[in-house]
């Protein structure tokens, strides 16, 4: 007689036989059920964990690159005769044209930075203040794409633009003229006098941060130098590159590209500036990773309890099968099946929900947050406005590898357990 194949059709009759079998008859339905919602639920809870935290990443990494230097361009500075650090570049129009010839480099643009107040009528609000040319404020994602934003761009060289949590503070509309109060104005003869100067708003935009929108004034480049005492000089030089996950690459080149011009010259990237809290939320990550892991796994032990009450209910048909001819294999993979069975249909309405879950999270927070009351969410605390979720086929594949390769193994165990029940020992009291 030949020998059938492993996964024969037999097999999987047997095992579908068992696993629809009610309680009186000796099945185990409602412990299946049970196995099966728990997989669901833990491979749910481990693809949403993954969507959100690749949607908070990639928000996050996107408002900080949409609206901030990918590179700067800063001086080491040079000591002065009364003992003060100079970090003021002198030629700037040379280090940005170098920079800019650096493959990778899409562009560069000298920078006015400075603190001041900003106040209209009895409102104040402390901003900071960039000051950059009308060309290269067109070229900022954050600012000049920005879908809430109002006003008029290409009346930039008339006034100041300013972020939208700015203006919420002051109050302030497009035509309103607000006032930048800076302590380091005019010396005169009886100390330093405070620089007050008056702007009109021509520009409020949202970039999607929340401590950009609250702090972050532009002002046209010659403005900015005549303003803070600048006149011939720059702060910094930002620099906007193709690829600035991998920025750390073009490091070296922008020193060697800039060096000629200057030795004191230093390179600050994006990363060195939110280092801390990328390495923070990828241990985080990890951590929960980890969580969820352990309750898929307890979510998947549910399936050997389930298998190993079936093999003990079903003793005597497992010697009766083993009376006429099975071999041990084909009763391992009955059992086998069976577990798989629950852990693949468990694993598949997991991804189904999950999933959905993803795709429709504005929604489901705005229920939550109506449910609530409110204020689930401050941007003042986690920087970003929304929750966001982005699906990714690598998290999916994880959640579904983890889950079906948790299932499989933990089947195997029962399944053994069976295959090897002795046919005479099964059959002594019936």
């Amino acid at each position: 007689m030949a020998t059938p194949l492993p996964f024969s059709r037999f097999e999987w009759l047997i095992a579908w036989r068992y696993l629809r079998a009610r309680r009186a008859e000796g099945g185990v339905s409602t412990m299946t059920w049970i196995s099966l919602i728990g997989i669901a639920l833990a491979v749910f809870a481990l693809i949403a964990t993954l969507a959100v935290r690749t949607g908070f990443r990639s928000e996050f990494v996107g408002t900080i690159l949409g609206a901030n230097a990918h590179v700067t361009l800063y001086s080491h500075g040079t000591v002065t005769d009364q003992g003060r650090i100079d970090r003021k570049l002198t030629d700037y129009d040379a280090l940005a044209a170098r920079a800019a010839e650096v493959p990778g480099v899409i562009r560069t643009a000298p920078l006015i930075k400075g603190q001041v107040m900003a106040s209209l009528q009895e409102r104040n609000s402390g901003v900071e203040v960039f000051g950059i040319s009308a060309e290269n404020i067109r070229t900022i994602p954050g600012v000049a794409e920005s879908e809430q934003a109002i006003g008029d761009l290409d009346r930039f060289e008339e006034g100041v633009a300013i972020g939208s949590g700015v203006a919420r503070e002051l109050g302030v509309q497009i035509g309103d003229r607000i006032k930048l109060i800076s302590p380091n104005g005019v010396k005169t003869a009886f100390g330093t006098s405070p620089r007050v100067n008056a702007y009109e708003v021509v520009y409020i935009f949202t970039a999607g941060r929340y401590d950009i929108d609250r702090t972050r004034l532009y002002m046209p480049f010659a403005e900015a130098q005549s303003y803070f005492n600048r006149e011939g000089f720059a702060d910094e030089v930002e620099v906007i590159v193709e690829d600035p996950e991998n920025v750390e690459r073009l490091v070296l080149p922008l020193l060697s590209a800039t060096g000629e011009i200057s030795n004191a010259i230093g390179v600050w990237t994006w990363r060195d500036a939110s280092g801390g809290f990328l390495r923070a939320l990828e241990v985080e990550d990890n951590v929960m990773f980890i969580i969820l892991s352990i309750l898929v796994l307890i979510a998947t032990m549910n399936i050997v309890s389930g298998l190993i009450m079936l093999v003990k209910n079903k003793g005597r048909d497992i010697g009766i099968l083993r009376t006429i001819g099975l071999s041990e294999g084909s009763v391992m993979r009955v059992f086998f099946i069976c577990g798989a069975f629950t852990g693949v249909i468990g694993t598949t309405l997991g991804v189904v929900l999950g999933c959905l879950f993803a795709i429709y999270i504005d929604p489901i927070f705005s229920f939550v947050n109506y449910v609530m009351g409110g204020g689930v969410w401050d941007p003042s605390i986690r920087g970003i406005y929304a929750l966001p979720a982005e699906l990714r086929l690598a998290d999916v594949l994880s959640a579904v590898g983890l889950s079906l390769s948790l299932s499989f193994i933990v089947t195997i165990f029962p399944a053994r357990r069976a295959a090897r029940m002795n046919p005479v020992e099964a059959l002594r009291y019936e």
